[in-house]
């Protein structure tokens, strides 16, 4: 994965975090234990919005090209492939409808 993939990644589980720490919160009530999970909660999103901006712009990724030759393709290859489909130029003396 690259850094700017890990990083979303680390972002929907951060906001899954707070997502569930509300939940808590509606739970539990608001007590001296809860504010220091969300209070943790929130500095973890800032240290990784702090670390997105640092991070180098990334590339997007770009799959490898095949280069594919225009020098036709040798016969033999497709000796006991079956044809399908109209207008196979290897119809051996059929015509096509």
């Amino acid at each position: 994965m690259s850094l700017h993939d890990e990083l979303t990644a680390t972002q929907r589980c951060l906001d899954d975090l707070v997502r569930a720490v509300g939940r808590l919160e509606k739970q539990v009530g608001l007590g001296l234990d809860i504010r220091r999970v969300r209070t943790d909660a929130d500095h973890l999103r800032e240290s990784l919005a702090l670390l997105r901006e640092a991070a180098p712009p990334g590339t997007p990724a770009r799959p490898d090209l095949v280069t594919i030759p225009d020098a036709p393709y040798d016969a033999s290859l497709w000796t006991d492939a079956d044809d399908e489909g109209l207008g196979s130029t290897r119809s051996r003396g059929r015509r096509t409808p």
